[in-house]
């Protein structure tokens, strides 16, 4: 007995030294890693220091603001993967431009986008853009996007560029991804251009064989040229809204790539029957069919392309989907972690795991691979994900990395907004600033609340304003309630609202449909890893968000029509007021950057009927440039050749919101009066102390 007893203690002994050395391995490991992910901490953060961007502004320095994050911290959140695969990455790498031997991805040719060219570093060692990186799914490389490539922003004061972290880029989405297309197909159309390319790809190692690199130089060309076609502005009956620089249309477009990858068989041959003959519909659907239910349905629509004609394309694409044609202002990105509800519109309950929803349905829209297709039986998976326990069941594998878009979350925790710099920026003027702050409390402050910019405690509670009551252009709020598009695999499932439960019919409004999408994306653990290890993953990631953030289910704030069983999705037919800490360095303003400067957003709109000589809000500018004017507050907008920015479109409409001029009552249904030259010169003073 003594030696059983013995023995026992022997080996309870080596269990606890067992799991004492696996928790230190363990610690180990981690501290090893984030030292790995962290160790770039370039003193410039890789920024160019000085040069002429496209519009001839020049900057002899590079700067960055105190906003919490060190030259590691933002180096890192740059260039940390989220599954974005937009193109092979050796492609993006030697990709010349269309009418050109030059690269496309030359410093000059990104700057001509608006997007921020960066020095290679030990974390970027190919030079790529702020927000574009290698990307690594199933055993290839892509080049994809993160959340810095919309949300990084410079602007240029005499000579000064001013890098603010979390800033709404200065990007044109719109024409990189045209000329993207462009390049690819001149690649392919122009034999010298193709012989190069395909050279240059295989040195750098991806591909075995010239074949193998021109299989996919056809596809990615055919993929990117439907993403174009898809999101092009359409209608008829108004003019076009294209987006120019510093907006984007992300809902419209996200909306578009979930219709894509949710059709099913059955509703592809029904559309396509009203498009083709009986003879060209059997020869399509017999290439189509077999894919439809295999292992990889990414990019369904793109792989009947070359069976349709171009107005035969033109019409599957009016009937799948929606125009992406609301473009707004990138968000700026402090706080986010603080606010109780995100977007313009306010659709996203920021709680729980709310943030693992939003993040996942941002990189839908940014090119993760969605592998998404209908299988037999249920899995845990589907059951959390609010499918059921049936005979059929959808798996919602993709590229998307979960675990690090948490990481990203809760990275902006410690991001802060700029102050303004007033060692490189004029200096404020206190006296007034002080009138600008009563003038503050009396015409805005109900709907825009101050918060302490540093407290790790603060909350940014959303005020939710009316189209109706607010004004200002409509579109973006109309479209999130108004799109819908066809269910496919997702037909017969339920999706969980604010009001109950919502059964996806044939026909089903778009915003559910991301919704039950988003919320699959995230309970569907990564295929590319082992079985134990991904679900030990996920579920430290689902408690990792859900028990450490601090933000829980709360009631909207703010004048808004709220969701009935009749009418569920009506609180989003709405814009958010929220702190403007920062919103110096955040033009163009509105939600849709229809005003470009906080002085002119302090004007009316001007009517028929309204006297010529007036001050008004300008009805056309020019976008694109960095150059800051700090009187006015906002970026140039006259006297270069930019995108013109033209406000009589809908989409573009700059009125509303016209608090400041007399034309619009408070809240309490009180009008103020309008506000004169000096008192907006006072208030806009004080908007740059915020």
């Amino acid at each position: 007995m003594k030696f059983r007893f013995i023995n026992y203690f022997f080996f309870l002994k080596l269990l606890v030294v067992i799991l004492a050395l696996s928790l230190m391995i363990w610690l180990m490991t981690g501290i090893a890693l984030w030292m790995y992910e962290f160790r770039d901490n370039d003193s410039d953060r890789g920024a160019i220091s000085k040069g002429i961007d496209k519009f001839g502004d020049q900057f002899s320095q590079t700067v960055y603001l105190d906003q919490g994050w060190s030259p590691s911290d933002s180096l890192w959140f740059y260039n940390t993967t989220q599954g974005s695969n937009l193109l092979p990455y050796s492609f993006f790498l030697v990709l010349e431009q269309p009418d050109s031997s030059a690269l496309f991805r030359s410093d000059e040719n990104i700057d001509r986008y608006g997007y921020l060219p960066q020095r290679p570093t030990i974390s970027n060692p190919d030079g790529l853009p702020v927000g574009m990186v290698r990307d690594e799914y199933q055993g290839k490389s892509y080049m994809g996007f993160t959340c810095a490539a919309c949300h990084t922003t410079q602007i240029n004061y005499q000579g000064t560029g001013i890098r603010i972290d979390g800033g709404p880029a200065n990007s044109d989405l719109e024409t990189f991804m045209v000329d993207l297309a462009e390049a690819l197909h001149a690649t392919l159309e122009n034999s010298e251009k193709r012989g190069r390319f395909v050279a240059n790809v295989l040195k750098q190692n991806q591909y075995e064989n010239a074949d193998d690199v021109l299989a996919d130089l056809n596809k990615f060309a055919q993929r990117i040229k439907t993403y174009t076609i898809i999101n092009t502005p359409r209608d008829p009956k108004r003019p076009l809204t294209h987006y120019g620089y510093a907006r984007l249309d992300a809902f419209g477009r996200i909306y578009n790539r979930v219709l894509e990858h949710i059709m099913s068989a059955r509703q592809l041959r029904e559309l396509l029957a009203d498009i083709l003959t009986p003879e060209e519909l059997i020869e399509v659907m017999s290439d189509v069919e077999p894919v439809l239910s295999s292992t990889n349905r990414d990019h369904i629509i793109e792989r009947i392309q070359g069976y349709l004609t171009y107005k035969q394309i033109i019409r599957l694409r009016n009937k799948i989907y929606n125009p992406a044609d609301a473009p707004v202002s990138y968000p700026f990105l402090w706080d986010v972690p603080q606010h109780d509800y995100v977007q313009w519109n306010g659709r996203v309950d920021n709680s729980g795991l709310g943030p693992m929803a939003r993040n996942a349905g941002q990189l839908i829209g940014v090119f993760g691979t969605l592998d998404w297709q209908e299988r037999d039986g249920f899995t845990l998976s589907s059951v959390l994900g609010g499918q059921g326990i049936g005979s059929k069941h959808i798996d919602f594998r993709s590229s998307i990395d979960i675990r690090n878009l948490r990481r990203v979350e809760k990275h902006l925790r410690k991001l802060t907004s700029p102050q303004w710099p007033e060692h490189i920026l004029p200096k404020i003027d206190k006296a007034r600033m002080v009138k600008g702050e009563k003038l503050f409390f009396r015409y805005c402050a109900t709907c825009h609340s101050q918060i302490d910019r540093i407290d790790p405690d603060r909350r940014i509670v959303a005020k939710m304003i009316a189209v109706s009551s607010v004004g200002t252009d409509s579109k973006m709020a109309t479209n999130g309630i108004e799109f819908s598009g066809y269910s496919g695999i997702l037909q017969n499932q339920y999706v969980s609202v604010s009001t109950g439960n919502m059964l996806l019919q044939r026909e089903a409004p778009a915003v559910a449909l991301l919704s039950l999408a988003t919320r699959n994306v995230v309970t569907t653990p990564d295929s590319d890893k082992w079985v134990v290890r991904r679900w030990i993953e996920r579920s430290l990631d689902f408690a990792h968000t859900f028990f450490d953030n601090e933000i829980q289910s709360s009631l909207k704030h703010g004048n808004y029509v709220p969701d009935t069983t009749v009418r569920p999705f009506a609180s989003i037919l709405a814009y958010k007021a929220r702190s403007l800490n920062g919103i110096w360095a955040t033009a163009p303003y509105l939600h849709n950057g229809s005003v470009p400067t906080l002085y002119d957003l302090l004007l009316p709109k001007r009517q028929p009927g309204d006297p010529a000589e007036g001050e008004y809000r300008p009805d056309e500018f020019m976008v694109g440039s960095r150059e800051f004017d700090p009187v006015k507050v906002g970026l140039k907008s006259t006297g270069y050749d930019g995108f013109l920015l033209r406000t009589h479109i809908w989409g573009n409409h700059n009125g509303g919101h016209e608090f400041a001029s007399g034309r619009m009552p408070q809240p309490d249904g009180t009008f103020l009066p309008a506000l004169n030259k000096e008192q907006r010169l006072n208030l806009v003073e004080y908007l740059k102390s915020l």
